[in-house]
């Protein structure tokens, strides 16, 4: 532990480039703790800001102009990817293209901000074909508010986080094996919670290949599309006669859905 802080002194400009670059990248990492601890060694004198800010920047473009380029070419495949590895699967999506919905562009000015949304909302813009100018310019924006807020509150906040690391020092190695046991602890509850999730849902899982035979076999069925507007725009084909509505609207239009036969639902 008495290393860490020449070392992070002798690595500081790198490493903030791997870190965030790796973040927004989708690997399950945080850049935001490297991000205040630079920007406490800035205040300090001992760091450049600026080259910090530009570094951090340059790897935000980066990650995120790949994640653009590949939802213009691949679409919707690229968000089932991002959803795969996700810890929360389920919502990683959904949250993003609801808020592209409402906002547009300005989405990407706090995506960065909101846990499951910094990685996603770039191929999102990608995938509805928001023009390159306009997506580098908000990129571009929300990049340097997020940059900016956790390098700025380690700059102003510097000797309070000097003080936590002289504490962490003392702490030693405890600190590190705390640490590693609650990530361990958070991941296998998410990972525990996905499989349930699964489970659950395959219990009452009905194929596109079953459900065909059904509708072909003249079943009396009630198939109701819950796919928000990019998961449409991706793919607008959907089952003949099928009920579209957003699943926040279930509550509302719940009167809509025949009562009388089998309700088959579905997201993707």
């Amino acid at each position: 532990m008495t290393h860490i802080i020449p070392f992070l002194l002798s690595h500081a400009y790198s490493a903030t480039f791997a870190a965030v670059l790796m973040e927004l990248l989708g690997l399950p990492i945080s850049s935001v703790p490297l991000l205040l601890a630079a920007g406490a060694l800035a205040g300090s004198h001992r760091l450049s800001m600026a080259w910090l800010v530009v570094l951090a920047l340059l790897a935000c473009l980066i990650a995120d102009s790949s994640w653009y380029q590949l939802g213009r070419l691949r679409g919707y495949s690229i968000l089932r990817l991002l959803c795969r590895i996700s810890l929360e699967p389920d919502s990683c999506v959904r949250r993003t293209h609801d808020r592209f919905a409402r906002q547009g562009g300005r989405a990407l000015l706090v995506a960065k901000f909101i846990p499951g949304l910094g990685t996603a909302a770039a191929p999102i813009a990608g995938l509805l074909r928001m023009g390159p100018l306009r997506f580098l310019a908000w990129d571009a924006a929300g990049s340097v508010l997020w940059v900016g807020s956790y390098l700025g509150a380690g700059y102003l906040f510097s000797s309070e986080l000097d003080r936590v690391g002289r504490y962490a020092l003392r702490l030693g190695t405890g600190l590190i094996v705390l640490l590693v046991c609650g990530l361990a602890a958070y991941v296998g509850w998410k990972y525990h919670e996905r499989r349930r999730l699964r489970h659950e849902l395959r219990i009452a899982r009905v194929t596109p290949e079953e459900l065909f035979e059904k509708i072909k076999a003249g079943d009396k069925l009630a198939v109701v599309d819950l796919r928000g507007p990019i998961e449409f725009a991706a793919d607008p084909a959907t089952v003949v006669g099928a009920l579209r509505m957003l699943p926040e609207e279930v509550e509302r239009r719940h009167q809509e859905i025949p009562r009388d036969r089998d309700v088959v639902l579905y997201c993707t």
